[in-house]
């Protein structure tokens, strides 16, 4: 498991002290009678009339796959090949930035607006700006790692169009490319004081069939700091294959395996967690359904032992009756095991 263990290092080095959230009032908003902020008061308006979106926003990491069939066959061998190596080339696991991954468009994020200019400041440093002065996109821009962006205002929607990304960087976190073609078009909603919707397009004829996307729900963090979650070791020492791993496995039995077969439900910290355990060929599957961390990826499980198994950077414990017969699961993150009992 050097590899799987690789993965925890890795990870417990990049994941924010989130329990450290500094409690500071903020002047100037809007306030329920007793002192909190009134976070479905109007949205607030710049000079020009327009929702200012300035402020201090969280949102979920998004559901954001796309359709196997919508990929070029150049893209889908590469995400083939990145799953085998662990997705360890993945910018964010190498400290690198990850400019349009779609998992990266949530998270924290300050928003400073001015008549001429957006800035979208990450809590791991990097930084975007949207020009607002009316410029067009370059027609043929230097390849960046956050890409080249201008907005415009249609009615209360800010539309984002952003050209220029490196081919280095990913548009999702489960190996999927793109073309120094890619186009990402946003469009930011503010329907009240606490509330930021944003939609994301991404557009590329060389790596997709068609255009496709997904939607980020933000909640406004009032009262508070956005700490740095800065990533601190890189993958590059990262070393082994899923191959690698399957290779050096124990055998366990058919019978055996058969045993762990089921629908395994619990939390995830406050996210509802759902994890099917199907056997095929011999292998067991283990697909995450909640769209949470990992959408509804399929996970191999290489057996370590007769009950423990790594898949995919996550580890699987099955809990085991008199009769060996599986009553839970846990699923071992840098976070600590966290226990899904088995469905009817």
């Amino acid at each position: 498991m050097r590899l799987f263990f690789a993965a925890v290092i890795l990870m417990a080095a990049t994941i924010p002290a989130g329990a450290q959230w500094l409690d500071r009032r903020w002047p100037g908003i809007p306030r329920t009678a007793d002192g909190k902020p009134n976070l479905t008061a109007p949205a607030p308006r710049g000079p020009d009339r327009k929702p200012d979106l300035t402020g201090v926003w969280n949102g979920p990491p998004p559901f954001a796959r796309p359709d196997p069939a919508n990929l070029q066959s150049w893209v889908t061998d590469l995400v083939r090949q990145r799953q085998q190596e662990y997705y360890k080339t993945r910018p964010y696991y190498q400290c690198r930035p990850s400019g349009p991954e779609a998992g990266r468009f949530g998270g924290w994020k300050r928003i400073l607006q001015t008549a001429t200019a957006i800035a979208i400041l990450n809590d791991d440093l990097t930084y975007r700006v949207i020009h607002m002065d009316g410029r067009e996109l370059e027609a043929d821009p230097a390849p960046s790692w956050m890409g080249y962006s201008v907005g415009r205002w249609e009615g209360e929607t800010l539309v984002v169009d952003s050209t220029g990304f490196t081919d280095k960087t990913w548009v999702s976190r489960y190996g999927v490319s793109h073309t120094e073609a890619l186009r990402v078009t946003e469009r930011y909603r503010r329907p009240d004081f606490g509330r930021l919707e944003v939609e994301v397009t991404f557009t590329d004829p060389g790596a997709f069939a068609k255009p496709w996307g997904f939607d980020v729900n933000f909640a406004l963090a009032a009262d508070t700091e956005m700490l740095e979650a800065v990533c601190e070791r890189s993958s590059e020492l990262w070393t082994g294959t899923l191959s690698d791993a399957a290779n050096s496995a124990m055998t366990v039995a058919p019978d055996v395996l058969a045993r762990y077969v089921g629908v395994y439900r619990g939390f995830w910290f406050e996210n509802r967690r759902t994890v099917e355990v199907s056997l095929s060929g011999g292998q067991l599957i283990a697909k995450i359904a909640d769209g949470t961390i990992a959408g509804d990826e399929s996970r191999p499980l290489v057996p370590q032992s007769q009950t423990l198994f790594e898949g995919l950077g996550l580890g699987y414990q099955f809990i085991v009756d008199d009769k060996g017969v599986a009553t839970d699961v846990e699923e071992i993150h840098v976070s600590g095991p966290w226990r899904f009992p088995r469905q009817p």
